[in-house]
């Protein structure tokens, strides 16, 4: 179990603050709106109000001690910037940051953040991905030139074992489970037959993993 800090109780601190909540984890949630706090409050371990700008009042809630921080002050560019410089300088050892555009994020880096995310950006691509190809059911970017993708066996598929397929030498991609109905078979072996109505996860540079969206096609 790890122990996070999430500084912002926008829609996007919120729900990452309850979901790593959800999953078991330490989470201590602070925003300087005392609604916001009052709101989360009961979904996670300790939600505080404080002004994440200032940097005894996150050496008082100790937040040095945590694992990873996750900065998602959205309306507050200068403030989000600042509170990141902060923690990286008490030494949390990964620090996250929610950024609106490209030049926001070089900043941030600039400044220490370990990784930048762009909802917005990923989420209007993560859509884009399902509209480009039907069989296609999902798509999750977890580093600049990977990603995960969620595959709905083709015709071309079906009856057919993975070792036939040859999805690694054809596209270099890694089939990491099978989903048939509500079972998922984890890191599948050479011999497993696809059937119909299967959803493949496949891992694999987003290029190679562009290639398996007409597999079949």
């Amino acid at each position: 179990m790890k122990q996070f800090v999430v500084v912002g109780l926008g829609r996007f601190g919120a729900s990452v603050a309850t979901t790593l909540a959800e999953n078991g984890h330490d989470v201590l949630a602070i925003d300087r709106d005392p609604e916001k706090v009052q709101a989360i409050s009961a979904d996670v371990t300790h939600a505080v109000e404080a002004d994440a700008t200032d940097e005894e009042a996150l050496k008082t809630l100790g937040v040095r001690n945590f694992d990873v921080a996750v900065v998602s002050i959205g309306d507050n560019v200068s403030a989000n910037i600042l509170c990141t410089l902060i923690l990286k300088e008490l030494n949390l050892p990964f620090v996250i940051v929610k950024a609106p555009d490209k030049l926001h994020g070089k900043v941030l880096t600039k400044v220490g953040a370990d990784r930048i995310v762009y909802p917005e950006r990923d989420m209007g691509a993560r859509i884009a991905q399902n509209l480009i190809s039907s069989n296609v059911l999902d798509y999750i970017e977890f580093a600049p030139e990977y990603g995960v993708i969620e595959l709905l066996a083709t015709d071309k598929m079906i009856g057919k074992s993975l070792k036939e397929l040859e999805l690694r030498a054809s596209f270099d991609v890694n089939v990491m489970a099978i989903k048939r109905g509500e079972n998922i078979h984890i890191s599948p072996g050479a011999d497993d037959i696809i059937e119909e109505g299967d959803k493949l996860v496949l891992m694999g540079k987003n290029e190679n993993l562009d290639k398996m969206r007409d597999f079949g096609n």
